[in-house]
């Protein structure tokens, strides 16, 4: 199982129209949009969990792409410093 990061997503994304993106290229196994706590839009980024070869597709595919008015960005999640996974 592979976790993507996705970047400079509109504050308009929900879960649905972000799996909706995704799908084509696999099973979503987990997904999780930030959200502002206040007003509840997306903070521009979430991450989306499908199978190794499926998120390599979704990357070559996606990354770039206009989604709802923003090109976004999509790559594997790196592991932040002093965290251990």
């Amino acid at each position: 199982m592979k976790k993507l990061f996705v970047g400079k997503l509109p504050p308009t994304t929900t879960e649905e129209s972000l799996e909706a993106l995704f799908t084509p290229f696999g099973r979503v196994h987990s997904l999780k949009l930030v959200r502002d706590i206040f007003s509840g839009h997306c903070k521009g980024f979430g991450f989306v969990e499908m199978e190794g070869h499926e998120a390599r597709s979704a990357i070559a595919n996606l990354d770039g792409r206009a989604f709802e008015g923003n090109f976004i960005n999509v790559k594997f999640e790196k592991a932040q410093k002093g965290k251990r996974r």
